[in-house]
């Protein structure tokens, strides 16, 4: 299997002559075989075109698709796969061609074609309408992680910019005219992987991308932070497959790195014959790489790849498409056991892992979190991403680290060394570029903010007897209302939505059968701490008391009315029956009815139709035997909205709704 698919992993005339009409026919009948032989010819270039996509060999698919589509002809699998061959190798400039090519003939496509084209867009600079594909991505996948990311994170470019300038970006020195990437350090050694051609009688070439198998290389760290000559690196390591991207313990005595499928001579193919990649380990004797074995979680049927270490070695963390994995790529962690066995490979979550690849993890001495995704909300292609990891295994906000490390291209496989404050990350951009990836040597210069979190909690209880409620949903929106979470109240009372950013503000709606809905906005400060909230609830069924709303006493449905209406509905009057029969109940009770509406119209308009409402609800009370002395009445307009609904903000006819209602207010028993 190619590496660099795993990192940034398809007719009339005149007829009164007879020589005439005879010559007709004759160029007629050769128009027809001619038009047969390139029809036959054009279905014989695109089955051998799809056999070379299938088995990814995409520089000869690529030749063939493109002589079919310059001879005119055009579909949704031709310029689909064309776009792909072009995606899959990440040339995603060229693969934007094709999709837009494709989304231009109008037809029905995979909604996964959303995606590619929003990220190949972002490729050529057009942010504006990457994002409305994304939209469109959204209508169709919305419980997809990239399509919650992308409306969740709106305003990705400015988050991005805030985290861009804080570091110092060179060409490494190092790169050759084909792919290198890849880095690890190694005492005094920058190791790193290559497709370079360094000689020999004869070269392997890979026919996915035309390219030597990559082999490692390492060069020497100078005093002054430069590199000197690459060399191989090792000979017992390199094999006539792949080898790339190596880790290494601090004592330098064991190496993981990631291989092909092959061992002592042997490769190993999965179900459809492919050689995928695995994980390996080695360990140094004198000056020699040997011991060469598979770690244990590998496997003929998916790939593991991107060994990276923690700080105190105990936990190996590496990028895999096994049972579990989420998407194209996934990042896992396995606990490294003091026997030398390995324990079980755990997933990093939704959190970090999305439905597209996440790959190339690194884990800084201060524990931080490094990684490269097209899943997250980044500038194109590949991001690099950084989180830093908890000692409870939960993580911070997942910052892009903006540019100039990121790019509108594939950025991948960043390293830094926390004490010289001096790192390396791969990239496929035009900068400087000799050829497919190159190395660039980043210095830090203003770190990465850290982040300000506020653990959010609460306390839920009875507006009545103070008591906690157990059970209430408790949904937790940001300042645009787009949901982030949703708990129930335990036994306590309690809620916790774990961990949210500091100075932001948010809402919590709780929503419970036997009790009327509740929301109110959160602000968190500016520094790290706990930020805990207490929410009364108003039980819906409640004893007659002066001050009361008697429908909420009565626990009957709230009176509405139609949008600019003041009519009482059919719906109305079966509810004000039951106030009615309570008001005949009690001879003493005196109610002020008090009307409101939404905040569509003007707040004049809203004030003088919410009288107009007062007074039908009176009048039909008084028609059906109340004495008017016993009911007073005001109209409030819009001025006691029961949700966000404000003017400008856009909401559903059911949210409008809930503020179209009239209150009965004992004042009298």
């Amino acid at each position: 299997m190619n590496l660099e698919e795993n990192k940034k992993k398809l007719f009339h005339q005149d007829s009164s002559n007879k020589i005439k009409g005879m010559k007709f026919k004759n160029k007629l009948f050769v128009c027809i075989v001619l038009f047969s032989f390139f029809g036959v010819a054009q279905e014989v270039q695109l089955k051998k075109a799809n056999t070379n996509y299938e088995q990814f060999q995409y520089v000869d698919a690529i030749k063939t698709y493109e002589k079919v589509a310059a001879k005119g002809y055009k579909s949704v699998e031709l310029f689909s796969k064309l776009g792909d061959s072009y995606y899959f190798q990440s040339n995603l400039k060229e693969a934007n061609r094709w999709y837009e090519q494709l989304f231009a003939l109008k037809e029905n496509v995979n909604s996964e074609y959303y995606f590619r084209y929003a990220q190949t867009l972002k490729a050529v600079g057009k942010y504006e309408k990457a994002d409305l594909m994304m939209s469109e991505f959204n209508k169709l996948n919305s419980s997809d992680l990239r399509a919650i990311l992308a409306n969740e994170q709106v305003n990705y470019l400015e988050e991005i910019k805030k985290n861009s300038g804080r570091y110092r970006v060179q060409n490494a020195g190092i790169n050759s005219a084909y792919s290198d990437y890849g880095t690890s350090f190694y005492k005094n050694t920058l190791v790193f992987t290559s497709a370079r051609d360094t000689g020999g009688v004869f070269v392997k070439k890979h026919n996915w991308t035309n390219q030597s198998y990559t082999n490692l290389y390492g060069a020497l760290i100078t005093d002054n932070g430069n590199l000197s000559e690459p060399v191989k690196f090792s000979k017992k390591i390199d094999s006539k497959y792949h080898e790339s991207t190596p880790v290494f313990t601090n004592d330098g005595m064991t190496m993981y790195f990631t291989r092909n499928n092959f061992l002592n001579g042997k490769k190993g193919r999965d179900s459809e014959k492919t050689i995928l990649l695995k994980v390996y380990k080695a360990t140094k004797n004198g000056d020699t790489w040997e011991n060469i074995t598979e770690l244990p979680f590998n496997s003929d049927e998916y790939s593991c790849a991107h060994p990276a270490l923690s700080p105190d070695e105990k936990t190996l963390y590496f990028s895999s498409n096994m049972p579990g994995t989420k998407g194209l790529s996934d990042i896992f962690k396995v606990a490294i056991l003091e026997n030398g066995n390995f324990g079980t490979p755990v997933n990093l979550g939704d959190k970090i892992n999305t439905e597209a690849r996440e790959t190339f993890p690194f884990i800084s001495n201060k524990n931080e979190l490094y990684f490269a995704s097209d899943g997250h909300p980044g500038l194109g292609g590949l991001d690099v991403f950084i989180t830093q990891l908890n000692e409870d295994g939960t993580h911070g906000k997942i910052k892009n680290v903006g540019e100039p490390v990121n790019s509108n291209a594939d950025d991948f496989a960043f390293i830094m060394d926390t004490a010289t404050k001096n790192g390396f990350f791969s990239s496929n951009r035009q900068r400087d570029n000799l050829g497919f990836d190159d190395i660039y040597k980043c210095t830090e210069t203003i770190p990465v903010p850290k982040d300000c979190q506020q653990a959010l909690t609460g306390l839920i209880t009875d507006g009545e007897t103070q008591l906690p409620i157990e059970g209430v949903k408790v949904v937790l929106y940001d300042a645009n209302y787009v949901k982030m979470d949703e708990v129930r109240s335990d036994k306590e009372g309690k809620f916790d939505f774990g961990s949210v950013d500091c100075e932001n503000k948010f809402r919590i709606r709780t929503e419970l059968k036997e009790y009327s809905p509740n929301e109110i906005a959160v602000f968190t400060p500016k520094i790290s701490g706990t930020t805990d909230t207490k929410i009364s609830l108003t039980p819906l069924l409640q004893p007659l008391k002066v001050g009361r709303d008697l429908r909420r006493t009565l626990g009957i449905e709230i009176i509405y009315f139609d949008l600019n209406k003041a009519t009482i509905r059919p719906d109305a009057t079966v509810e004000l029956a039951k106030i009615l029969e309570v008001m005949k109940q009690f001879p003493d009770m005196e109610i002020d009815v008090r009307s409101h509406t939404d905040s569509r119209q003007t707040a004049k308009y809203n004030l003088n139709l919410s009288e107009r409402r007062v007074k039908a609800t009176i009048q039909w009370l008084v028609e059906n035997g109340i004495e008017a002395k016993r009911l007073t009445g005001r109209g409030y307009g819009e001025s006691q909205l029961v949700n966000h609904c404000e003017d400008g903000v856009k909401c559903t006819e059911e949210e409008h709704q809930a503020n179209r209602r009239s209150e009965f207010i004992i004042t009298k028993l």
